[in-house]
């Protein structure tokens, strides 16, 4: 059974008269097919998805990146990557269900996969924690992304999470450490790391994996501090503000990439990833395999510095630095104040080792 969003009416009014159609037999007074009316319905469903899915507002496509038949991180795995092996445990508590982690093969080369993953059922969902990384979670990618720079070996990510794990049990084991542990260990490795937002990209728990060489989101997914209910509810004491919260937020592709702070959008099908499973796939397969391509001739040093590079740059402004490629040269303008400020503190703290000197001189002379 199909499920729709709800400014998704027309659609399934117009797919449920194909199905009749199709299907004539069940029907009083029909034994044969009309291929006629079946080829018009289509084209006018082809012509109204793409009416409604060009003119999403923000709201709408939060919707849709929270769909419950979107591809999930473990499709992507399961038919992307060849020879995958799961890896579990953190080797401090216990094993985190809610992502999945382990190293295969993409393109006959070694990689390290690691996906947050939603479930596609009700008892999935419940087992995997509805895609909210507990700190465990987070301390076992941080063993397997160690264990991958050591070997050299290239590091691609799924994000689709509304945030990490907020409950009393995850804060007691260190879930803010755990998230800044691990945003430090992907800044810190100096192999390619490829992040991929492939429904919800939420606060926390999407950066921690997401500080990566490339951000790449598919065009319907989202990327936030918070979610638009969230944020309504703080800003406006009123959780129906969502669409203003959303689009103050910038959270679509778009808005996302004009700021720089991802890499690339990836194409869905026309009406969202989950109509057309196989050319998101293809789509995404294409992009991962370009954005490896780009740092096969960087050395190890070369892709460190150009992570650095690439998230010191976010929010600059030209007049801020003339070595905009180089953000690693980027220094804080002081003003007059601060120079003047300064020089007094350097006069002051001269004075001070000159009054200390002098002191203890007339000491050694009236002992003497």
């Amino acid at each position: 059974m199909k499920n729709y969003l709800n400014f998704e009416t027309e659609i399934k009014n117009l797919e449920d008269e194909i199905e009749k159609l199709k299907d004539p037999y069940n029907q009083d007074g029909l034994s044969e097919v009309d291929t006629n009316k079946i080829s018009n319905f289509e084209t006018e469903l082809n012509k109204k998805l793409k009416d409604i899915y060009s003119n999403l507002d923000p709201w709408q496509t939060t919707l849709v990146a929270r769909h419950e038949d979107r591809p999930k991180s473990k499709f992507f795995i399961d038919n992307l990557f060849e020879d995958f092996i799961p890896l579990s445990g953190d080797r401090f508590y216990g094993e985190d269900k809610s992502v999945l982690a382990g190293f295969a093969k993409f393109n006959e080369s070694s990689v390290l996969v690691i996906g947050q993953e939603k479930g596609d059922s009700l008892d999935t969902r419940i087992e995997r924690n509805f895609g909210m990384m507990r700190p465990e979670g987070y301390r076992k990618t941080i063993r397997l992304m160690r264990i991958a720079n050591k070997f050299n070996i290239p590091i691609i990510s799924f994000i689709d999470t509304p945030g990490a794990y907020p409950g009393v049990g995850a804060e007691e084991r260190g879930q803010a450490e755990a998230i800044a542990k691990s945003i430090e260990c992907s800044m810190e490795l100096s192999v390619p790391t490829i992040a991929i937002i492939i429904g919800e990209g939420g606060s926390g728990g999407a950066i921690a994996l997401a500080s990566s060489s490339r951000v790449i989101m598919l065009e319907n997914a989202i990327y936030s501090v918070i979610s638009p209910e969230g944020c309504a509810t703080i800003l406006w004491r009123d959780p129906k503000k969502v669409l203003d919260a959303a689009k103050a937020m910038k959270i679509l592709a778009r808005d996302l990439m004009e700021l720089k702070v991802i890499d690339e959008i990836v194409e869905e099908p026309v009406g969202g990833a989950h109509r057309n499973r196989d050319l998101i796939l293809e789509n995404v397969k294409k992009s991962i395999s370009k954005n490896l391509d780009d740092f096969k001739n960087m050395n190890r040093e070369e892709v460190l510095n150009h992570r650095k590079n690439k998230f010191l740059n976010i929010g600059r402004g030209k007049g801020f630095s003339s070595q905009l490629d180089n953000a690693s040269t980027l220094t804080i303008q002081k003003n007059k104040i601060n120079i003047l400020i300064e020089k007094l503190l350097i006069k002051k703290n001269i004075f001070f080792v000159a009054v200390v000197v002098l002191t203890l001189l007339l000491s050694i002379v009236y002992f003497l």
